[in-house]
């Protein structure tokens, strides 16, 4: 139950840094326009906060399930080799190219995750 919990308090922790702007902002009221997102993220600095937290933590698990990922891949093509060793010129270049697939998306979700950071 402890690993359940703490699997959901990471992924609130995600949710947060996607909605994290939203909190604590003021409803407004009917003397004053409402502020622009930029003025409420200076005078709420929780929100984005909490908003980094969630992007460096989506930048961190994309680069542990991509690492995770390309272990795999290496761990199969190198058992199959060792199975049959006159195969191995054929299985090279799909483990290069599925490899590089996996890496590539990994690193999009990265770039995205730190874009976020930037933008908040």
């Amino acid at each position: 139950m402890s690993k359940m919990r703490t699997w959901v308090v990471l992924l609130g922790m995600v949710i947060c840094g996607f909605s994290g702007t939203a909190l604590g902002q003021p409803a407004g009221d009917a003397q004053t326009p409402a502020a622009t997102t930029m003025e409420n993220q200076a005078n709420y600095p929780i929100g984005k906060s909490i908003a980094i937290i969630g992007a460096c933590f989506g930048a961190g698990f994309s680069a542990i399930g991509g690492g995770y990922a390309i272990a795999r891949i290496g761990q199969s093509c190198i058992e199959s080799v060792a199975r049959q060793p006159e195969a191995a010129g054929s299985m090279f270049a799909p483990m290069i190219v599925t490899a590089a697939m996996v890496e590539g998306g990994m690193l999009f979700s990265i770039v995205v995750c730190l874009l976020g950071v930037l933008f908040i």
